[in-house]
């Protein structure tokens, strides 16, 4: 298993992966945000890489911005404006620089789950 920062992004209100999400990558530097990266999600739902890994994984805070209303609403799906989640963002720790943190992402329109995973 490779160390690093992934995701993946899956749509329960359809049963599928959730193809075209964007995710945008940050590390927070006292206390501002820095944008490192961006990736669009394939069909399985998945970025094609990872999102950080080798000599650019460092301990630190780090935030994943899923923009998710875009998705719904290039999916056909209406939305009430403002949408209730438009974009979700996922602020978590990386204290081991030889593990692997993979960030999952479970969306509906009204609601979202995340867990670390493997």
């Amino acid at each position: 298993m490779s160390v690093g920062i992934t995701s993946h992004v899956l749509d329960i209100s359809s049963g599928r992966p959730a193809a075209g999400v964007r995710i945008d990558l940050f590390r927070l530097q006292e206390g501002r945000l820095e944008m490192l990266r961006s990736g669009i999600t394939n069909t399985d739902g998945r970025l094609p890489g990872p999102m950080l890994s080798g000599d650019d994984f460092a301990k630190g805070t780090y935030e994943l911005l899923f923009h998710v209303g875009d998705y719904f609403r290039g999916n056909g799906v209406e939305l009430q404006e403002p949408a209730f989640l438009d974009q979700v963002p996922i602020r978590f720790g990386v204290a081991n620089t030889v593990s692997h943190y993979h960030v999952p992402l479970l969306i509906a329109p009204w609601g979202y789950n995340t867990y670390r995973g493997s």
